[in-house]
């Protein structure tokens, strides 16, 4: 058999190295176990080619298709991103693939339960899809033997998935079709070759065009032929590859073709969805022409605003919870809406209110609905939320708080400001200075005993107080994470017990005016129901809005890896280095560093011979991965022991610490005891003051007499044996080494940092350049670099399994 007795990790990366080598297999959707995207990036973004199960037995092919359709459907990863030109499934022995437009309707089933375990095969839900879909994959699924159907495979391949453009499309409904219209205003408009200035004047408007192109199929051809009502609404017809003017009396000024000035964008643009949309909105959105209003109007961007493509994701969300009416079936308050950038795109404006504490942003939102804004000006009024007095609200908004039936058709729809609330000009997030927000925190003073040190964060107050006085609501707010992940919001956490409902993450430089690397989240929750706050789970998305997978955020964390090695601090005043202590999580990963002279910050941990190898592993564990937007406020923890046995482990981390940019060990500091060679092996023109790390690593040290640590299997001196990945990183660092050493004239005790100085020099204000005009130099530290991060990729590994990190 092909691939027989493998894993499922070895069984994807096989299928992938031998049959998909000419696409990307690495990029990792969601729960989905293996996707095939082209290499090469289109104007849209990539388009997907293939979602596949992938399964180590010898599975029947409906059901690896039926686990991989609730996968999907569960995630609803086919809303979320642009779906594959086909599905496919394959085992130890067999590939199979349907195009996925033949099954794509299963995902619109109506009350149907997709929150099942996908690998359960003996649920209700497991067998109807299978039920649903066993004769369509009968007529559709090409099914490969990759032994006997070697050459038939590749052929289908390259002539079907290599070739493939998606035909599965977004469908268009009532909840989706402004959205779209706001993507259109950006990208299909500018490409009308007319005078909007002159069509202004007969009363013909942008959103006559973007109904023109809704209502033709996918061919751009009319059609409505069989529907009187929506071809006597449209003043605007698509045809002919341009724009007609359909509106009786004014169409004679206006007889010639409208044409486009860039086909191919608007062939592009119009690739993303289906048309016309699904037949039973097809009315509403004709008689809610009124809601398409140009964006200029319908926000007015200030310094702090929601990106409107956060807005529309945030709305989907609601919609994929609360159900495709929720409009209209609840009530929305958006208590800290600024000019009301977040009320974008909501239909029901007799279910939706607005309040912040500028009067300036009230002003700028009647002016809106002047202009033609979805809201009602009686449901916009200003109020200061933090320090609050609910019998200032508008009756009717009373009137649902009060009533603990209504309450719990309320939806808080809010994106809070992240600013600290100790002073009004600590920036923390997005949502600093904005507008709307009180100076005056009363609140604080009375919630800091309930939730702490939480209440020095305006969002989290937001959160309390609605909490405390709104429960039975549900709460869709943008926020930090940090009230699930951060270690200051232990008694918020006992305070705050809605249950989680779902959400999404995404990278904070999208939001303007922000600056730094963190994830800014939406999330939604019921607070009728008491749930404490352990793990949840959110999707993530790139900065174009590409879904990429899930995130984990652990509310429940054991104890910091901090914890852990200070068991491992000296008294010996005999040390080698000094190794910096600064709070376990990312974002200060850059200030984890050794030296040898006492740094500003106090409390840096000794290095002598029976603690290295503890610190070694610790400065490995907070550098092998590095720092990105996602993962910036994750928790280093403390471990279980198993690195304790596991001398491999231990030498890959003393080798990554040797020879990693963060030891900063310099000789003129103080004596360089970190040189990992000996003089004859890098040609050294002195002898060394020091052959510490020598000795230690041959198993010659002596215990410090002076040492408060007590030999056990983790201090104790041992001849250290390195791995084939380590030994890799000390032959570059070798050649490295004896490179410098045949310079004239160097220090013969330079480290590693030292050797950088040398070739790299500084700039004017002492910092060390990135680069040498030294080629053999960059070839030589660019190997080393590359050495080290293949030690860096296997020590991962083991940085999870011995839980330094959750997953």
């Amino acid at each position: 058999m092909k691939y027989k007795n493998i894993r499922e990790e070895e069984l994807k990366n096989k299928v992938g190295a031998e049959w998909f080598k000419q696409f990307d297999t690495t990029e990792i959707l969601g729960n989905i176990d293996f996707t095939v995207f082209p290499i090469q990036d289109s104007l849209f973004g990539r388009t997907p080619l293939l979602w596949a199960e992938a399964k180590t037995g010898n599975y029947d092919v409906p059901t690896m298709f039926v686990q991989l359709i609730l996968t999907i459907g569960k995630a609803r990863t086919f809303d979320k991103t642009m779906p594959p030109a086909f599905l496919g499934a394959f085992d130890f022995k067999k590939i199979a693939f349907v195009p996925y437009i033949n099954i794509q309707d299963i995902f619109y089933l109506n009350d149907f339960n997709w929150n099942v375990t996908p690998s359960n095969h003996e649920t209700k839900e497991f067998k109807l899809i299978k039920e649903r879909i066993e004769s369509t994959l009968k007529q559709k699924t090409y099914i490969f033997d990759y032994e006997k159907d070697k050459k038939e495979l590749i052929t289908f391949i390259k002539n079907n998935v290599a070739k493939a453009t998606t035909k599965s499309k977004i469908k268009i409904d009532k909840n989706n079709f402004i959205p779209i219209y706001l993507r259109w205003l950006e990208i299909v408009k500018p490409t009308i070759d007319v005078n909007w200035e002159d069509l202004k004047k007969a009363n013909i408007f942008d959103n006559d065009f973007y109904l023109a192109d809704l209502f033709v199929d996918d061919q751009g051809t009319q059609d409505i032929d069989d529907d009187l009502t929506i071809r006597d609404n449209l003043f605007v017809v698509f045809q002919n590859q341009g724009y007609k003017i359909a509106k009786e009396n004014i169409k004679q000024m206006f007889d010639a073709t409208i044409n486009l000035k860039n086909k191919e964008t608007y062939k592009q643009f119009w690739k993303l969805y289906k048309r016309p949309p699904i037949k039973e909105y097809q009315d509403y959105i004709i008689k809610r022409r009124d809601l398409l209003v140009p964006q200029d109007i319908r926000e007015r961007k200030g310094a702090y605003f929601t990106p409107r493509i956060w807005v529309e994701l945030s709305q989907k969300y609601l919609t994929d919870y609360l159900g495709k009416d929720w409009q209209d079936d609840y009530y929305i308050w958006d208590c800290a809406a600024g000019t009301g950038n977040l009320l974008a795109g909501l239909t029901n404006k007799y279910n939706i209110y607005a309040s912040t504490l500028d009067q300036a942003d009230i002003n700028v939102m009647h002016e809106r609905i002047d202009h033609g804004a979805n809201l009602l000006k009686n449901h916009v009024f200003q109020f200061d939320f933090l320090n609050y007095d609910f019998s200032k609200l508008p009756t009717s908004l009373q009137d649902i708080i009060n009533d603990p039936v209504r309450r719990k058709k309320l939806v808080i729809y809010i994106n809070p400001p992240y600013a600290e609330a100790t002073t009004s000009k600590t920036v923390a997030g997005t949502g600093s200075n904005k507008a709307g927000v009180t100076t005056d925190f009363k609140i604080k003073e009375k919630l800091n005993p309930i939730i702490g040190s939480a209440s020095n964060e305006m969002f989290s107050l937001f959160m309390a107080i609605i909490y405390e006085n709104i429960q039975g609501c549900k709460l869709g707010q943008f926020s930090k994470l940090k009230f699930i992940n951060g270690s200051n919001f232990r008694k918020f956490k006992e305070f705050f017990l809605a249950k989680y409902e779902g959400g999404f993450v995404v990278p904070a430089v999208t939001f303007d005016n922000v600056k730094g690397k963190f994830p800014i989240g939406f999330t939604i929750w019921d607070t009728a129901e008491e749930s404490k706050i352990d793990t949840i789970s959110t999707d993530i998305f790139d900065k174009k809005g590409n879904f990429s997978g899930s995130k984990n955020f652990y509310g429940n964390l054991p104890k910091s890896i901090n914890k852990w090695f200070v068991k491992y601090q000296s008294k010996s005043d005999n040390h080698i280095g000094l190794l910096s202590n600064y709070p376990p999580d990312f974002q200060n990963q850059a200030k984890v560093f050794i030296k040898i002279k006492p740094m500003a910050r106090g409390g840096a941990i000794k290095i002598v011979g029976e603690n290295l190898i503890p610190i070694s592993i610790y400065l490995s564990v907070r550098h092998s991965i590095d720092a990105n937007w996602l993962n910036d406020r994750d928790q280093f923890l403390y471990p279980n022991d198993g690195w304790k046995k596991d001398l491999d482990f231990q030498s890959d981390c003393l080798t990554f610490t040797l020879f990693h940019g963060q030891t900063r060990i310099t000789s003129k500091e103080g004596i360089n005891h970190w040189i990992p060679f000996t003089e004859q092996e890098v040609n050294a023109q002195n002898r060394f003051d020091s052959h510490f790390m020598m000795d230690f690593i041959n198993g010659k040290n002596k215990i410090d007499s002076k040492s408060n640590l007590f030999e056990s299997e983790e201090t104790k001196t041992i001849k250290r044996v390195f791995s084939t990945d380590a030994k890799l990183v000390f032959d570059a660092g070798r050649e490295l080494w004896k490179y410098y050493h045949s310079k004239p004239n160097v220090n013969a005790n330079a480290s590693l940092y030292d050797i950088r100085e040398y070739f790299q020099g500084r700039n004017s204000i002492g910092r060390m350049n990135s680069r040498s005009d030294d080629e053999i130099y960059m070839k030589l530290i660019g190997e080393l670099r590359h050495k080290l991060d293949f030690l860096a990729d296997k020590i991962k590994l083991k940085i999870y399994e011995y839980e330094f990190l959750k997953k």
